[in-house]
């Protein structure tokens, strides 16, 4: 995802069956999608909500519920409500964003678009969106706000109280015990401002200064730190850190990289990369970032034709459940980029595409446009009122982001 000043160049935003009848009519992850992808849907109208009865396990006067404690007091709508993260605009949420979060029990949301308001007019922002925090919304679990302040053309929130962040490219200069407390600093702001995220920094690895203008979603506009892994991984890690310390929990993206590509999978279809391996040296900035603590990963939009020719990224249990879960022994939350507005997943209906995510193995889905959310919602919803299997993984999903938010 990537959000761009008005000058910055090409124009974009910044369950009730047998097991066997549930796994007959979901297959395995392994299995190839249909050859027919149906076009992308108006939204549908969102089910009523189903009340299972609730279990809830003993717990000691005063004592903080576990996370597995937390997810057994919320509803079935609840818990899937905590599997996506709904835009809002930085100068304020609108109409569909505050119904996606009072509604529909959305309890994630970013910041996108532009604001120069500063850190006191933010919080205000903010304080609306985490006022609609209760009982009958996210059963009392907070929103994990975030937003894009990368640097450069990508920086969301300005005005008093706020840094100028200069590019990636251009803290890729800067020794990493500078680029750190830089962070801290940057990310302290993010903190007064209300914020808990910042879906940043990018390890992608751009190959050369002279294919960097070619890349489109990531060398054109200088997000990358470095031009070998070892660069980037020393430098985004060292932002990384610098966000930990003050508060912010960083989001690496955009796994296994988009740093080769030459389309952007905002703009354009059938995005390619053509190189990248299982094993690839490239990796090097998220096996790192992992190995260091990264609690957030999230997944580009992007086929990787020699990992899984047959599925993007985020619908590719090989690269969520196998790569980023097996081969880096990550235990954190896989988000999605954009999968509402962006051009790549335009083959595929809005329902397809947050059940695919969740069934492929992706933990927490990204929306750029708060009128998809209801139909995405109600897809998720529904299959996991019919379908055992696909409940399984919606709670298992929901268990991994209440245990994240819990240890940040």
């Amino acid at each position: 995802m990537l959000a761009l000043s008005a000058a910055s160049g090409p124009s974009r935003p910044a369950t009730s069956k047998s097991l066997s009848a549930a796994r007959a009519e979901f297959p395995p992850a392994t299995s190839q999608p249909a050859t027919s992808r149906p076009a992308a849907s108006q939204p549908a109208a969102v089910p009523r909500a189903v009340r299972p009865t609730i279990v809830r396990p003993p717990a000691a006067v005063g004592a903080t519920p576990t996370p597995a404690q937390q997810l057994a007091r919320l509803t079935l709508p609840q818990r899937v409500g905590q599997l996506f993260m709904v835009a809002a605009t930085a100068t304020g949420a609108d109409a569909n964003t505050m119904s996606d979060l009072t509604r529909l029990h959305v309890g994630n949301v970013y910041l996108a678009g532009r604001s120069r308001a500063g850190t006191a007019a933010t919080a205000a922002v903010v304080r609306r969106m985490t006022a609609t925090v209760s009982a009958a919304t996210t059963g009392g679990i907070r929103l994990a706000v975030a937003t894009d302040q990368e640097g450069g053309f990508v920086q969301v929130l300005g005005g008093p109280g706020f840094s100028a962040i200069p590019t990636a490219l251009a803290q890729g200069t800067r020794t990493t015990a500078a680029l750190q407390a830089n962070a801290r600093v940057w990310g302290s702001q993010l903190r007064a401002a209300g914020l808990t995220m910042n879906l940043a920094p990018v390890l992608d690895t751009v190959p050369s200064r002279q294919f960097a203008p070619h890349n489109a979603p990531i060398g054109f506009f200088a997000r990358e730190y470095g031009f070998t892994p070892q660069a980037v991984s020393t430098h985004g890690g060292a932002f990384a850190a610098g966000m930990r310390q003050a508060g912010i929990a960083p989001v690496v993206k955009h796994f296994p990289g988009l740093g080769r590509v030459v389309l952007n999978t905002d703009t354009s279809r059938n995005v390619k990369d053509t190189v990248t391996t299982r094993t690839d040296p490239y990796l090097m900035p998220f096996r790192t970032a992992i190995q260091s603590g990264a609690r957030w990963v999230m997944v580009s939009s992007a086929y990787y034709t020699r990992i899984d020719p047959g599925h993007i990224a985020p619908f590719s249990p090989l690269i969520m459940r196998t790569m980023l879960r097996t081969d880096l022994h990550f235990t954190g939350v896989v988000m999605s980029d954009d999968l509402c507005n962006a051009a790549q997943l335009a083959p595929w209906a809005l329902g397809t595409r947050a059940t695919s995510f969740i069934h492929a193995g992706g933990t927490m889905l990204l929306c750029a446009n708060p009128r998809a959310i209801p139909a995405m919602y109600a897809a998720v919803l529904q299959l996991a009122q019919r379908n055992p299997a696909f409940a399984a993984e919606v709670n298992a999903a929901a268990l991994k982001v209440l245990t994240v938010k819990a240890g940040r």
